[in-house]
């Protein structure tokens, strides 16, 4: 043993022996039904009183104060998108009608002033009495 070790270089670790399982190289559905059960489901644990399952990447708690919290926090995610979405299309139509009222003011203009020309350039006789 060397008088200068290095002890945070960490020691090779050895190679994995291949498991009597694939050893075998028996994957009928039957041995693998043996192996692991009827039925593979989601991955549960429990950890005191707590109790979680993993799906879709992310663990979820289901039990205990953390799974009611979780569960609260995920309806409220939903709320929040769909008002947002809502908000969204509020805006696209306030957007609309601004752009239709200032085409609509915009004719209304040029239709009164054109109307002033015409006014300008006949002028008609009154009729008196």
């Amino acid at each position: 043993m060397p008088l200068f070790s290095n002890k945070f270089s960490p020691k090779k670790t050895p190679t994995r022996k291949a498991s009597v399982f694939l050893a075998n190289k028996n994957l009928s559905p039957k041995r693998i039904e043996k192996e692991l059960g009827a039925e593979v489901g989601p991955i549960r644990i429990h950890l005191g009183d707590q109790e979680a399952v993993f799906e879709s990447g992310i663990w979820i708690p289901e039990s205990g104060k953390v799974g009611s919290t979780f569960k609260e926090n995920e309806k409220l995610k939903k709320e929040v998108k769909r008002l947002e979405e809502e908000n969204n299309l509020l805006k696209l139509k306030f957007d609309v009608l601004l752009d239709m009222l200032t085409q609509t003011t915009a004719e209304a203009h040029s239709q009164k002033e054109e109307l002033e020309k015409l006014k300008n350039n006949f002028p008609h006789k009154r009729l008196v009495t």
